[in-house]
């Protein structure tokens, strides 16, 4: 196992890796990092406390996540990695000429179209029944509590907020987003930072979703509610669907990056993404310090991996070309070909037939948990379902109307979905989680993140703080501040349009936590980009 030097690391970290032995819990908010590592103490494994946190995420961060959202998670326990998969579907009326009947050449953001099946509640109740020790209840306690009592607003989810009521104070004037503002926005604006909020009504649907094993959200008076509120509105989801609904255990999915095994959820996920970028990016010796010609490979990569995603992914029944097929060596070194040395235009290869939270948890045993949970962008449709503070996802946004498309809207379908855990492994030991939370940015927060880990030597807090760049389309890259300002001009000469980000929020917000295999200890960083901490013990 190497050490971590940060004496020879070329970037600033704004803060120190963090290391401790009995668990760790990293996050983007510091009451629900340390409601996981509670939960330890209290004889809860890493699935407890990652239930915990997450639980809590949906009361401390409701800008990224709520109970009406998805998510998925990698699971090591006992020498083995899991996969749950807990995205919902559309619902089963829904389709391209139903939702043009309504007026819709593309589906919208807000509102109910694009609202899917919420497959969080059903992840935790899921996790929980699998490798849970504690009472589910007791898990939940924590998320009760800060939702009865209040909390006070830490300073990026303040920024966040106050953005998302200005928005929605000017785009989401009709009724059905009247609860919206009642909830989140009880005094008729956003509320300040270190000012207190609560929502009794959160409370109470979180204590019967604890209560039932999550029954309540999906068979019993909450998914009445939510088939009132959809019916009332002209939505399309209903309590069957509902009802039908039931999160899926998949095989995770693998690259091989320089001696390391990189693994993410399988599609309808774009961790996909991530491992095509790697599988192409190997193929070529980096040095330990970046140069350009290391960056402008990484980047055009990705750009040649998002075209394949987008092409390519949706749900795994729909797809023409076999993951295996896009992941091949094969396949990797024919797009790795494509690499120019200047910016070019990325185009979808053709295989061979064949806004989100994140956190980590870790405990005494060396198991661990890599989470994430979103509601899509934001506080997602802009839907409360009145008198129980269930934010609705618009995760349906990322569908296509184009019928000739792979990810074409369809009933009973899981979208092509943005929000990926990940996890490392190296030769049979479990190295740890780690994920980047922020839509589209994730593969590519990934990519670097891993990079800067394996290629650089960087421990995990340097290797999330290190400078980002972020490709939007074309040729077009955003980068930080921060970012080396002659990477980005070499970059520019190789034919990238560069601009320079003023504010850092869209280039991801992150966690990673690595065992020491030699001695079991963890080393935990989490992100500057976000209020993120780590309670450890």
């Amino acid at each position: 196992m190497k050490t971590f030097d940060a004496l020879h690391n070329p970037y600033h970290s704004h803060r120190m890796t963090t290391y401790g032995r009995k668990g760790m819990v990293a996050t983007s908010q510091p009451l629900a990092a340390q409601a996981g590592r509670d939960i330890l103490k209290k004889g809860g494994n890493a699935v407890d406390a990652a239930i915990a946190t997450a639980a809590c995420l949906t009361v401390v961060e409701p800008t990224s996540n709520g109970i009406g959202g998805d998510a998925f998670a990698l699971v090591w326990m006992k020498d083995q990695l899991y996969g749950l998969n807990a995205s919902g579907p559309s619902p089963s009326s829904i389709s391209i000429d139903a939702v043009k009947e309504k007026g819709c050449e593309h589906i919208p953001k807000y509102g109910f179209i694009p609202v899917t099946v919420p497959g969080a509640p059903a992840a935790w109740a899921e996790l929980s029944d699998k490798f849970g020790l504690l009472d589910f209840q007791e898990v939940l306690a924590p998320a009760i509590s800060y939702a009865e009592e209040g909390f006070p607003l830490t300073p990026i989810l303040g920024k966040h907020w106050k953005e998302a009521y200005e928005r929605f104070s000017e785009q989401l004037t009709e009724e059905q987003f009247s609860a919206w503002f009642q909830t989140f926005a009880p005094d008729g604006r956003a509320p300040e930072v270190g000012e207190m909020w609560s929502s009794p009504d959160h409370a109470s649907t979180l204590k019967r979703i604890a209560e039932t094993k999550g029954n309540a959200f999906y068979k019993g008076e909450l998914a009445d509610r939510i088939h009132e509120f959809s019916k009332t509105y002209g939505g399309f989801l209903r309590k069957e669907d509902l009802m039908a609904y039931k999160p899926e255990w998949v095989e995770p999915i693998s690259v091989n990056y320089r001696g390391y095994d990189v693994w993410e959820i399988p599609p309808n996920g774009q961790g996909l993404v991530a491992l095509m970028g790697l599988n192409m990016t190997k193929h070529f010796q980096f040095e330990e310090t970046l140069r350009v010609k290391d960056y402008h490979t990484q980047i055009e990569a990705l750009k040649l991996a998002y075209a394949d995603g987008h092409q390519h992914i949706t749900e795994r029944g729909s797809m023409a070309h076999s993951v295996d097929a896009l992941l091949s060596e094969g396949y990797g070194q024919e797009r790795a070909e494509k690499i120019m040395d200047v910016a070019q235009l990325p185009q979808a290869g053709e295989p061979s037939q064949g806004g989100t939270v994140y956190l980590a948890t870790a405990d005494r045993e060396g198991n661990m948990v890599s989470f994430i949970q979103s509601n899509y962008e934001g506080f997602g449709s802009g839907l409360v379902v009145p008198g129980t503070g269930i934010a609705l996802q618009n995760r349906g946004h990322n569908f296509s109307m184009d019928p000739t498309h792979v990810n074409k809207l369809e009933g009973n379908k899981r979208t092509f979905h943005t929000i990926i855990p990940g996890f490392l492994t190296k030769g049979d030991d479990p190295l740890g989680p780690f994920g980047v939370m922020g839509g589209f940015m994730q593969p590519q927060g990934h990519m670097q993140v891993i990079s800067h880990f394996i290629d650089c030597h960087l421990n995990p807090q340097m290797a999330l703080d290190a400078p980002r760049w972020q490709w939007t389309k074309e040729k077009e890259l955003w980068v930080e501040p921060g970012f080396p300002n002659h990477i980005a001009q070499g970059l520019k000469r190789k034919g990238h349009n560069v601009q320079v980000a003023l504010d850092s929020s869209s280039f991801g917000r992150g966690q990673m936590i690595i065992r020491n295999p030699d001695n079991g200890v963890y080393a935990g960083g989490t992100e500057s980009r976000t209020d993120g901490s780590i309670a450890v013990w």
